[in-house]
């Protein structure tokens, strides 16, 4: 191991290797505190990346490597052009280079002015014969606003059932909603929890921020019934036996209290599409299907392959048999065609989940909504799954992405997922983000990116090391803003930034200026420079989709009547004495409630919340009182510049319960809780729609976003 100082940090040469391999070596949890990162954490995320570090001589020999690898060539793998200006590192080449840039569309110049967008082959050859070869992305200078000012409903989908579900809400539901919404509500967009493929259980992970894959859905979002070929299922007795255990998984949970149990609703899924696969395709299907595969290609071989692979083996790749652990190997491609038919039937599922997923979109278009359904992007994938098999050569090994030690969490935070090597990301012009991209733009109306500032740099932790012995990996931010603007423009899709937490100087400007825009969480939203207090609506931010809350926070009706606390009390996850929680939670909504009353939105002498700010439950005059304070969150969020708002559809119904308590795995049933009204009775779609508290929160959010409103 390389020698570190005698405060274990990194020596000069290491911290330079570093710095070439953007490797940070020290990092700032607040503006006035600077970190530094342990010899070991920098070492072994260097080794991820395939740079011997490991003693005093191998880091000299490495930064020597590496300052003339930089020296020499040409020109770095990927370059970036915005609009009609070439790449500055263009003019940088030696006088007489000459230029030969093969187009996307396979055209050929010689020059890099007026290229169209695209990811275009560049070559260079230098007058002393030297040549390079590096991919050149030029997208448009910024993503165009969307018109005007909308707002939509926010949802994680499995929590909404419908009285047609099998236990879970599927893309059926989410087209329902979507067309009632624009349509009823004026609404302009729903937003979604991630929909990506999962790792299979049981257990399944039931965190749709852990997915096996984040290139293809997951099908047990389908509605059964609507694939065309269920109407000529021949074995009709067990189709019958299927929909009625279809019924009791959806009863268990909405009239017996009972969680959603995703692989109970999967296998029964599964069976009967098992049945509906056995009805033949007429000839457009069949034409249709042949055309989706011959569009994905490799990246759908290798994903139906994994899970035919994982139905024989288990769901973890790296204890399969050693060929097949290599997706490009002879073992592999024998079993492939050994599994034909597994493969070829989740191949299938993923053809009928697209589309679904195209008809849900099409829907909520179709019902005037501007935006339409607006899907997430999970920040990474299971380490076990179909991603980190199919494309390993891509993935940093033995890291994992997570958070640094901060006033929040002072043990900082390991996510489990596998973090993306930069330098193969540069070296394949951004393949894998931009194939991506386009497979999710396919049925977005836009994207929401969760964790958008690891498009800039990623905490990296090492296996069997806990998070605060990490340290920051650098991306290069202008290639990956520019492959997410080409594939969003050419979508015509706007794209939300999680940009929640700590957050490096420069992010939030550098996504602004390229269109990309922010989240902002009304209880976050304070003047932090300055006194403290609650910002006043005019010093919002316009580039944002505005919320009250999320799928991690609580409740509005939680947060205006303490019940939050009391639940991190119960679970044993307060970090103060109770009395302490308490109360620094109602001053908090104690200074919100002030400004909402100077404002006028909260009627009331006292801006009363249930049972005041000290908690309560509610019932009678305080479940008004309740309810006109989440009406008021709603119309201050209004009073905003913010061009996007959002409403946390279990708000509508004044649900407690959050859908995801961070720092609880078993303690609390995260993910995996159906939309309840205030005393925790679930509550269906058609209830939904039917609920007056939703329509007269939505009365307020049609009001006032509304031209003049």
């Amino acid at each position: 191991m390389t020698a570190p100082r005698p405060d274990g940090t990194p020596t000069e040469a290491l911290s330079r290797l570093a710095a070439l391999h953007g490797v940070a070596t020290s990092y700032s949890p607040s503006p006035d505190t600077t970190v530094p990162a342990s010899t070991t954490a920098v070492t072994l995320a260097l080794a991820a990346l395939g740079v011997d570090a490991s003693t005093e001589e191998a880091v000299r020999a490495a930064l020597a490597a590496r300052e003339q690898e930089i020296g020499e060539r040409l020109l770095p793998p990927t370059l970036v052009g915005w609009g009609a200006r070439p790449p500055g590192a263009l003019a940088a080449l030696p006088e007489g280079t000459r230029l030969e840039i093969r187009t996307e569309d396979g055209g050929t110049r010689p020059s890099a002015e007026g290229l169209p967008p695209g990811v275009h082959l560049l070559t260079a050859t230098a007058p002393d014969g030297r040549t390079a070869r590096a991919r050149l992305i030029v997208a448009p200078p910024r993503l165009p606003a969307p018109e005007g000012r909308s707002y939509g409903l926010l949802v994680q989908l499995y929590s909404l059932l419908s009285r047609r579900s099998w236990g879970m809400g599927d893309l059926a539901d989410l087209g329902e909603l979507a067309g009632w919404a624009g349509r009823a509500l004026g609404a302009g967009f729903v937003q979604v929890n991630p929909l990506h493929a999962a790792v299979p259980g049981p257990p399944t992970d039931p965190s749709p921020y852990r997915p096996s894959s984040r290139r293809f859905p997951d099908p047990v979002h389908l509605r059964v019934e609507a694939v065309p070929e269920f109407a000529h299922v021949e074995d009709r007795e067990r189709l019958h036996t299927l929909l009625a255990r279809g019924t009791r998984l959806r009863e268990a949970v909405l009239a017996k209290g009972e969680l959603i149990d995703r692989d109970a609703v999967w296998e029964a899924k599964r069976e009967a599409l098992e049945l509906v696969r056995k009805v033949p395709l007429g000839p457009g299907r069949t034409a249709a299907l042949h055309a989706f595969r011959a569009e994905q290609g490799q990246a759908l071989e290798d994903h139906a392959t994994w899970y035919a692979l994982a139905e024989a083996h288990g769901p973890d790749w790296r204890r399969w048999p050693a060929p097949l652990r290599d997706p490009r190997s002879a073992g592999t491609a024998r079993a492939r065609e050994e599994l034909r038919d597994r493969v070829d039937f989740h191949t299938w599922l993923v053809w009928l989940t697209d589309a679904q997923l195209t008809a849900a979109q099409r829907t909520a278009r179709e019902a005037g909504m501007p935006v339409g359904i607006v899907h997430d992007l999970a920040v990474g994938v299971h380490p076990t799954g179909a991603d980190a098999w199919a494309q390993q050569d891509h993935f940093a090994p033995g890291m994992s992405v997570g958070a640094p030690p901060d006033a929040f969490n002072a043990r900082g935070q390991d996510w489990g997922l596998p973090p993306w090597r930069p330098d193969r990301l540069a070296e394949s012009g951004y393949a894998p983000f931009r194939d991506l991209l386009r497979g999710l733009f396919r049925y977005a109306g836009a994207l929401r990116i969760d964790h958008v500032m690891g498009l800039f740099r990623l905490w990296w932790v090492p296996e069997g090391r806990p998070p605060t012995e990490g340290t920051y990996v650098r991306y290069d931010a202008e290639a990956m803003l520019a492959v997410l603007v080409l594939e969003a423009s050419r979508a015509g899709a706007p794209v939300i930034g999680e940009d929640l937490g700590t957050v490096e100087p420069g992010v939030r400007e550098a996504l602004r200026d390229r269109g990309v825009y922010g989240t902002s969480v009304l209880w976050f939203e304070r003047d932090w420079e300055g006194d403290r207090r609650p910002l006043p609506p005019e010093s919002w931010r316009a580039d944002c989709l505005a919320t009250a809350t999320t799928h991690d926070l609580p409740s509005t009706a939680a947060r205006l009547t303490g019940e939050h606390v009391e639940l991190r009390d119960r679970l044993g996850l307060l970090a103060r004495p109770l009395a302490e929680e308490r109360a620094e939670a109602a001053a908090d909504v104690r200074e919100w409630l002030e400004l909402l009353e100077r404002l006028g939105l909260l009627p009331g002498p006292d801006g009363g919340t249930a049972g005041g700010p000290d908690g309560g439950t509610a019932g009678g005059a305080d479940a008004s009182r309740e309810e006109a304070g989440v009406q008021a969150v709603h119309r201050y969020l209004l009073r905003t510049p913010a061009r996007m708002v959002g409403v946390w559809l279990p708000d509508g119904v004044g649900d407690r319960r959050p859908q995801n308590l961070p720092g609880t795995s078993d303690e609390y049933p995260n993910w995996r809780l159906p939309v309840a009204d205030a005393e925790g009775r679930p509550v269906t779609l058609e209830d939904l729609t039917a609920s007056p508290r939703l329509r007269a929160l939505a009365d307020v959010l049609r009001a006032g976003a509304a031209p003049g409103g």
